[in-house]
């Protein structure tokens, strides 16, 4: 079964606007999640939580109103930027017999970076939405390059048996 991770799509994330494309992301997982739902998927939202601003609760934790969520969907709280790290993913994803993950979300070289290595270090079939992901400009690097840079990496990691897929979302939609 395939599973939908979207990552750290919370509004604390997007204040100020500084995310690359973050509308076209936020259209983008929501085609996948239509999808995926359809095709009898689980979407599961991560959430960065910690005492401050992303308290579990607080204004900044919340996803963005922009998303599609539905009752039906999961979510899993996280503290760490593996999405895996002392939270119950792992768990969550077992339960719903999910093998395959799509992965969307936010920030391309942080938390969606570490997610992908620790999923495919652990045996998932991961799909990566090519332009479902997102992240900020940094001191050294625009955001549209760090995004670009992490696809041809992802693409090229060393996993003999089950390589990371690197796919734009309108050829992730036809496969589905």
């Amino acid at each position: 079964m395939t599973g939908l991770l979207v990552i750290d799509m919370q509004v604390g994330l997007f204040e100020g606007g500084t995310r690359y494309d973050a509308d076209g992301v936020v259209e983008r997982i929501n085609a996948l999640a239509r999808a995926v739902r359809a095709d009898g998927g689980v979407v599961v939202f991560v959430q960065h939580e910690d005492g401050d601003a992303y308290a579990h609760g607080a204004p900044g934790w919340q996803l963005l109103p922009a998303l599609d969520v539905h009752r039906e969907d999961l979510r899993v709280g996280k503290t760490a930027c593996d999405s895996f790290y002392h939270s119950h993913l792992e768990k969550v994803l077992h339960e719903n017999g999910i093998k395959r993950l799509l992965v969307t979300g936010c920030a391309t070289d942080f938390c969606v970076d570490t997610t992908i290595r620790s999923a495919a270090s652990k045996d998932y079939e991961v799909v990566v939405a090519a332009d479902g992901h997102t992240t900020a400009d940094r001191p050294h690097l625009p955001a549209e390059k760090i995004i670009e840079h992490h696809n041809w990496m992802w693409a090229k990691l060393i996993l003999p048996g089950r390589p990371v897929t690197v796919v734009k979302t309108e050829d992730l939609l036809r496969g589905i």
